[in-house]
């Protein structure tokens, strides 16, 4: 128990949802009965553990259903979960901001959380009298307060603001001087929402950058978010929630893997949104997507280094005919950044040209350089040069299952970032060359083995200084 930092154990919260049932037809007499026996059908409630109002409410939801488990001392651990699934609600429960409804939870030490922006501020105080006041709250003393405040200060990038009233801050302010408080008044304890995504860029880099030097110093962090590169980065384990119960707990590059699987629906590997192709308008249409393996078959498990065809079929207005027609693909991560793209305009050498009636167009990936994780793609119908006939904006959904790539034993996921390339090393020392071969991803490794040799360079004169 010493070693322990939270202990959760048959967790619950039971939340009241609905309309206030009303009847029909209601007396002055029913009123005035109303108001006389309110008081006594109030302490009846609270007695039972309800809220108040909440007999009259029509329906219940489990926000946690029977949730256990134990951190210890120092780890840092990623809760992760589709909205809904129950991630801020036990964070407020560990925070005593509310109740369970069953079981119970016991946090060690003194708690430090960033649950929403400017959760417990003051909004007719200054940034100064709240980080005093959030550092009492805490349990801080005021000297211990005083040594920490001009730190808070610069990391908050609050210099000139720090005596300015709260309620004129702006959003991206209110975070940044919420968590630098959170963070650097010591709590044992730290809990922090995916109230960072609010913050801009350079900040959230700061951000992550303070909870891995909490996380170094010995304390324990529980970190929320939707944002699987940064959990796989500082967390080694991670807990994933679903509907309100805990699903797995476990290495954090497992149970991550096991979220981004859970985040596509119809298909363990890849799905298409229908209702998009509903849409009949324009000159040329996309009237089905199918994802196929290199045999032709339907596409049902796809890893890195896999190759995989994308078929597209679309179809023409009667009696049109279209001069050139380019498909363009984008491939974007879960935070919608374009990762790079794919077309056959002029730019790849391929042209379709007097294009009419019904038709295919194949996409052929032999090896797939993505690491693990939740991908999406973009697709277009255009005129090279001349504008966009039909845009498909995330259309496709993809999962990507990992890998041991190299051959090495490790499997390549998105802690190890998102494109995994073909390689060779070779170290040279006291006469003598060591040649590790290609290594990379399958097809495409084998390829350039076929070409330069099983462990020559890219230049087949020896002077290269590629090979041994």
């Amino acid at each position: 128990m010493g070693d322990l930092a939270i202990r959760i154990d048959g967790l619950g919260k039971l939340y009241y949802i609905g309309a206030r049932r009303i009847g029909s037809y209601r007396t002055l007499r029913d009123t005035i009965m109303d108001v006389v026996k309110a008081p006594f059908r109030r302490a009846i409630r609270l007695l039972r553990g309800e809220v108040s109002g909440a007999a009259d409410l029509t329906e219940t939801i489990w926000a946690l259903k029977d949730v256990s488990f134990e951190v210890e001392k120092g780890e840092v651990v990623g809760v992760i979960g589709r909205n809904g699934a129950g991630k801020s609600t036990l964070l407020k429960v560990l925070s005593r901001i509310t109740e369970p409804t069953e079981g119970y939870a016991e946090v060690h030490g003194r708690v430090g959380s960033l649950l929403e922006v400017g959760a417990g501020f003051n909004l007719e105080l200054t940034g100064r009298e709240n980080v005093y006041l959030n550092g009492a709250i805490l349990g801080m003393k005021k000297s211990e307060i005083d040594r920490r405040f001009d730190e808070i200060v610069a990391f908050a990038e609050m210099e000139k603001f720090i005596d300015t009233p709260v309620k004129f801050y702006s959003s991206g302010m209110y975070v940044r001087l919420g968590f630098s408080i959170a963070a650097h008044l010591e709590p044992d304890v730290l809990l922090v929402d995916e109230v960072l995504a609010v913050g801009d860029a350079a900040f959230q880099r700061r951000c992550l950058g303070k909870i891995g030097e909490v996380a170094g110093e010995g304390r324990t962090v529980l970190f929320v978010s939707h944002n699987m590169a940064a959990v796989n980065t500082l967390c080694s384990r991670a807990l994933l929630l679903d509907g309100g119960r805990l699903i797995e707990d476990g290495d954090v590059l497992e149970v991550t893997d096991i979220y981004t699987r859970l985040s596509i629906t119809g298909s363990d590997s890849w799905s298409v949104d229908d209702g998009l192709l509903a849409d009949r308008t324009g000159p040329i249409r996309v009237v089905s997507v199918k994802l196929l393996d290199m045999d032709g078959e339907e596409l049902k498990h796809l890893s890195t280094g896999d190759g995989f065809i994308l078929r597209m079929e679309y179809e023409v207005d009667e009696g049109t005919i279209l001069p050139t027609v380019a498909f363009v693909i984008k491939f974007k991560d879960q935070m919608g950044v374009e990762l790079f793209r794919l077309s056959n305009t002029p730019i790849s050498g391929f042209h379709i040209s007097n294009v009419s009636g019904r038709g295919a167009v194949d996409l052929v990936i032999p090896v797939l350089p993505l690491v693990a994780g939740v991908y999406y793609m973009d697709i277009s119908v255009a005129r090279p040069s001349m504008g966009v006939y039909k845009e498909y904006p995330l259309l496709v959904s993809l999962s990507v299952a990992r890998r041991d790539v190299y051959g090495s034993g490790l499997q390549i996921d998105r802690a190890r970032g998102i494109i995994t390339l073909v390689h060779k090393w070779v170290h040279r020392a006291n006469g003598n060359c060591i040649d590790s071969g290609w290594r990379g991803m399958g097809v495409l490794a084998r390829k350039v083995e076929t070409q330069t040799g099983a462990s020559g360079g890219l230049g087949a004169d020896g002077e290269s200084g590629l090979e041994c």
